[in-house]
């Protein structure tokens, strides 16, 4: 039986500190090949140029070579101007508690006070913090918790509530496989894939922009029954030349990073959708510029060249953006517990709870308090840091794609 598998076996942490250079790893496990030890475990942590290297091994088992051994140790860290610390104990380190997650924590910045905020949240909710890990530190700092001895959705409710009120974005995942599986994520479109409204945009156009936001306002914010709000609006387009679509179109703004997220999902496997309150004329533009396997939305009347004031179809509203998430998930095979969806107003919100990780973004009040997890930068590639994604693993996948393109 292996140390790892027996408490009662007694093993050495061997620990290493000092200036990070190549070859300080192979260094000491070639010293402790030497004495024939089991590597049990292994963590290292690089943090501005300094190392902290840890082992966890069987003790030598002949007499006299644990002496020789913590002796070789040290020897070789002075030789390299580093420190070295070995604590005997027995087995392995103690088992993880169940119910396992990951904790996303954003800031902009991230403070010492909130991580405080944060870490002592998950200590009052019985969770233990077992690793911290940097995924980014622009533009905005991102590190990811593993926590375990707490339940996902007690952990999740405790934590979303605090990050609130400190001013920080916090997601919680379940810990699992599932996590790098092959995803779909599904977005809405205004104010969340574009930084536009796109009725706004047509409604400048004929010259009533100032009454159709008032509606669009009190529709985001839950006041107003969307598929009326939608009909209301729509008339006041009546009349305007279907030349129009193309300026609207060329008048969209992508919501920063908004290319890169789907650059990214688009690499890693996952599927990429889009469903909007707005319009086909848009976004079927947009599923065609940015390569997403999916799009619906609302579909403007056009008669003899000019809008009617009507859309046509099945309307895209609240309850019916929950239903095509679930009707993408079936054509792209996915698991809706592997689903992602993404919005920021009132109409998002059946399709935000029906999904296995609802995001708001930049959301309304009503929205935030709902939804799983809520970010608050105006970056959408930060979704992807909630998906375990680091930002060198982003610029690494673009430095080679840029390459490939030059060769």
């Amino acid at each position: 039986m292996s140390a790892s598998q027996n408490s009662d076996v007694r093993t050495l942490l061997v620990k290493i500190f000092g200036k990070d250079r190549p070859g300080i790893t192979a260094g000491l496990f070639d010293t402790l090949a030497a004495y024939a030890v089991d590597v049990i475990d292994i963590e290292q942590v690089v943090s501005r140029g300094r190392l902290v290297l840890c082992a966890l091994v069987s003790a030598p088992t002949r007499p006299g070579d644990e002496g020789d051994l913590r002796a070789t140790v040290h020897s070789w860290a002075e030789s390299l101007k580093l420190q070295a610390e070995i604590i005997s104990g027995t087995g392995d380190n103690r088992p993880r508690g169940s119910g396992r997650s990951h904790v996303t924590v954003l800031g902009h910045p991230l403070t010492a006070e909130s991580t405080a905020a944060i870490a002592a949240r998950i200590t009052e909710t019985g969770g233990n913090i077992d690793r911290i890990f940097r995924l980014a530190k622009y533009p905005v700092t991102a590190v990811e918790f593993a926590v375990s001895g707490a339940e996902t959705e007690a952990l999740r409710t405790a934590l979303v509530t605090r990050a609130a009120q400190i001013g920080v974005d916090v997601a919680v995942v379940s810990a699992g496989l599932h996590r790098r599986a092959q995803r779909l994520v599904v977005m809405d479109v205004d104010s969340t894939l574009i930084q536009d409204e796109v009725i706004e945009l047509f409604a400048a156009h004929a010259g009533c922009e100032d009454e159709v936001a008032e509606v669009t306002a009190a529709a985001m914010r839950g006041e107003l029954d969307f598929e009326q709000s939608l009909h209301a609006r729509v008339a006041l387009l009546a009349g305007l030349d279907a030349s129009v679509v193309d300026k609207v179109r060329s008048e969209v703004r992508l919501t920063r990073g908004a290319r890169t997220l789907i650059r990214t999902l688009k690499r890693l496997g996952f599927q990429v959708g889009v469903v909007s309150g707005g319009f086909t004329q848009v976004t079927d533009d947009l599923q065609e510029r940015l390569g997403l396997d999916f799009a619906s939305a609302n579909t403007l009347e056009i008669v003899d060249g000019k809008l009617t004031g009507r859309v046509t179809g099945e309307i895209v509203d609240r309850a019916g953006k929950a239903r095509l998430l679930r009707r993408f998930a079936a054509e792209a095979g996915v698991p809706l517990a592997q689903t992602v969806a993404i919005g920021d107003g009132a109409n998002d919100l059946d399709m935000l709870n029906a999904a296995g990780l609802g995001v708001a973004f930049n959301a309304k009040p009503v929205v935030r308090q709902a939804a799983h997890t809520a970010v608050n930068v105006p970056f959408l590639d930060t979704v992807l840091y909630l998906l375990g994604i680091t930002r060198e693993e982003v610029e690494a996948a673009d430095a080679e794609s840029e390459a490939a393109v030059e060769h």
